[in-house]
């Protein structure tokens, strides 16, 4: 039997050292040409606006003049001051209410449209397209429908045949609203999530629980809400953060009265900052708010660790 014959190959040139340097070089600065832009855009709009507040911070500077170094005196002063007590104490009012309530509306709307019903994907639609609408828009049209003498809200209890309410301009009542039309528009987003959690739990768990004889509310309880855990801790972890940021919707309605009863942190930092020209103590404000906010960050991530682990002993 012949043996084929050995194809003729031709050796590949070797390239000196010297010229896979200079390609590498040149592919790198091409990298970089491309990289550059987005980097200058971080750093100019992120990076350096943090460090250069975190300098302010320590400094009284109106933002006109020359500043003076203070060291820690802006904090001293915030742990005098009652307006910002009283704008901690309304933020965090407004993160205890509005967390927990958008999570557990999102979670009962979304166990409630997992179902096969009629028109679903209509419902989900119509509840997902409030959290589309920007805050502003959503502080104008229910300044016009809360407006204590001609909105629509009072002009409804009158036909009820109920007392008006000042809602936005009512100290013990302005909070409450605010925390209502943001659960108004927060909620969907709630919903969706979990929409897509519910998809992914295992059907085979809950035939199999359900076959085992368990009622449904236990399945809902030992079997769907742990398989979800993860995206109930994401869910709290970023409406808290948004709680603890709300600022637009406030300036758009109240201004953070009446009477400071819905100045919270975020709009305090602006006030001080902008409107008072004391921007180094808005800076130092802004500074407690961020560390609150690693803090709350930190602490659910334990929490999720802790979670995993008792996930996985329990699996091992």
């Amino acid at each position: 039997m012949s043996r084929l014959p050995t194809p003729i190959t031709r050796p590949s040139p070797r390239t000196p050292a010297g010229s896979a340097r200079r390609r590498g070089r040149r592919e790198a600065a091409t990298a970089w040409a491309f990289v550059l832009p987005s980097v200058l855009v971080i750093l100019g709009l992120s990076v350096v606006p943090v460090l250069w507040s975190l300098l302010l911070s320590f400094q009284y500077s109106d933002l006109l003049t020359p500043s003076v170094w203070v060291g820690w005196d802006n904090y001293r002063q915030l742990a005098d001051d009652p307006q910002f007590a009283q704008a901690v104490r309304n933020t965090l009012v407004y993160t205890a209410l509005y967390v927990p309530l958008s999570i557990g509306l999102g979670l009962a709307l979304a166990l409630v449209l997992n179902r096969r019903i009629r028109f679903s994907g209509l419902y989900r639609t119509l509840l997902f397209v409030p959290f589309v609408v920007s805050a502003a828009a959503q502080g104008v049209l229910f300044s016009f429908i809360l407006d204590p003498e001609f909105g629509a809200a009072n002009a409804l209890l009158h036909r009820l045949g109920l007392s008006p309410q000042g809602f936005l301009s009512d100290p013990a009542q302005a909070l409450l609203v605010l925390v209502a039309i943001s659960l108004w528009s927060g909620t969907g987003f709630c919903v969706v999530i979990y929409l897509a959690a519910l998809q992914d739990v295992p059907r085979e768990l809950i035939e199999a629980a359900t076959l085992d004889g368990a009622e449904r509310r236990y399945v809902l309880r030992h079997v769907t809400l742990p398989t979800i855990a993860p995206v109930s801790v994401f869910l709290l972890l970023w409406q808290t953060i948004s709680a603890l940021q709300v600022f637009d919707l406030v300036y758009v309605t109240t201004k953070g009265g009446p009477l400071g009863s819905t100045t919270v942190i975020v709009y305090f930092v602006w006030e001080q900052a902008f409107r008072n020209f004391t921007a180094g103590y808005g800076a130092a404000a802004a500074y407690v708010l961020g560390v609150a906010l690693l803090v709350v960050a930190a602490g659910l991530r334990l929490v999720r660790r802790r979670d995993d682990r008792r996930i996985e002993g329990a699996t091992s």
